[in-house]
């Protein structure tokens, strides 16, 4: 969970989140009674991925308030607290329901920005069981190039129609967009969140990853003795720093270029020969050169610092792969090569 250290980073609704919070649920619930929804929605939202606030920063929150205040625990903003709140301020289950999947649900503030951030195979597999006037509607207020993937994995002969409705259309009355708006909440949106459920082997993985290479060693040891094939599908799906050495020239120049020029050298010190070759042949001679003098220059470095820095470097190859400007693989490159 993250922790709010620094109170000099606060932002003006996080401050507003934290002073409600620290009044307790009834106190809140009255104040909540004379907000507008949006800002309730923007306080409630900012609540539940507060994670927790230390002592320290509620006192100067308060100091700044000028109210003397003494707090001996933190605060933890959570979806449940932050539910309850609502609850208490007196609003009907719908809104609350309503305000809580704005939460919960995908990144975007409005209905067509959630849209926007779900792959286009699933909207797809939604939409084509919708009228295609509804499609027509949907298709219009996300963005062209979301709208285009959409449109291409919808049968030939209902895009066509869809097309049709899109060319005819004229403005949309503010009714229709409401009712379009109430059928993704209600039957997509809402099941969207209970459908979407990532593997747990994969989930696995990721932590691994960001563990301690130590206590990653450790876990596994154990994970392997009582849980073998687990520990097998856990393995297969982690990739780790050692394994950019399977990547092509072309990829490793790009993480050379998207990574912080410090946090590389860092990691390298800690690499194999063969990995350190392969980036050094992809960069040019001189840059090679005082890369290699920083890294004399650095010395020793903690076994910590080399394994946060490589865990970076890994962070930033899984980004540019979530984005197609990589490829990364795991195993060895004969059997990940490709024949043409």
């Amino acid at each position: 969970m993250r922790s709010r250290e620094d109170f000099r980073t606060l932002s003006g609704v996080e401050k507003t989140a934290i002073f409600l919070l620290s009044l307790g649920e009834e106190h809140t619930a009255k104040i909540f009674q004379n907000m507008d929804e949006e800002e309730i929605l923007e306080i409630s939202q900012t609540m539940a991925n507060l994670g927790r606030v230390s002592a320290s920063v509620v006192e100067r929150l308060f100091m700044e308030f000028a109210e003397q205040m003494s707090s001996s625990g933190t605060l933890v903003g959570t979806f449940e607290s932050t539910e309850r709140l609502l609850s208490k301020a007196g609003m009907n289950k719908d809104k609350i329901g309503q305000i809580m999947e704005e939460i919960r649900g995908p990144a975007g503030r409005t209905m067509w920005e959630k849209l926007g951030n779900v792959n286009e195979e699933v909207l797809a597999n939604f939409l084509q069981k919708e009228y295609p006037q509804t499609v027509a509607v949907v298709l219009s207020k996300i963005s062209t190039d979301h709208a285009a993937r959409v449109l291409a994995l919808l049968p030939e002969g209902f895009a066509l129609e869809v097309i049709h409705r899109m060319l005819r259309m004229e403005a949309i009355q503010k009714e229709v967009l409401d009712d379009v708006e109430k059928t993704l909440r209600v039957e997509f949106m809402a099941n969207l969140a209970k459908t979407t459920r990532r593997d747990s082997h994969e989930l696995m993985a990721e932590i691994f990853n960001n563990l301690e290479r130590a206590v990653e060693s450790r876990i596994m040891g154990s994970l392997e003795e009582t849980a073998p094939d687990a520990a097998e599908k856990i393995r297969a799906l982690m990739f780790t720093f050692e394994d950019l050495g399977n990547l092509d020239p072309s990829s490793v120049q790009t993480i050379i270029r998207a990574a912080d020029k410090d946090k590389l050298p860092i990691a390298l010190k800690g690499a194999t020969d063969t990995l350190k070759d392969l980036f050094f042949s992809n960069m040019s001679e001189r840059a090679a050169k005082i890369m290699k003098e920083d890294m004399a220059a650095m010395g020793p470095m903690r076994l910590k610092d080399v394994e946060e820095a490589q865990q970076y470097i890994v962070t930033v190859a899984k980004d540019l792969e979530s984005r197609g400007e990589v490829i990364l693989s795991k195993g060895n490159k004969e059997e990940d090569a490709m024949i043409y």
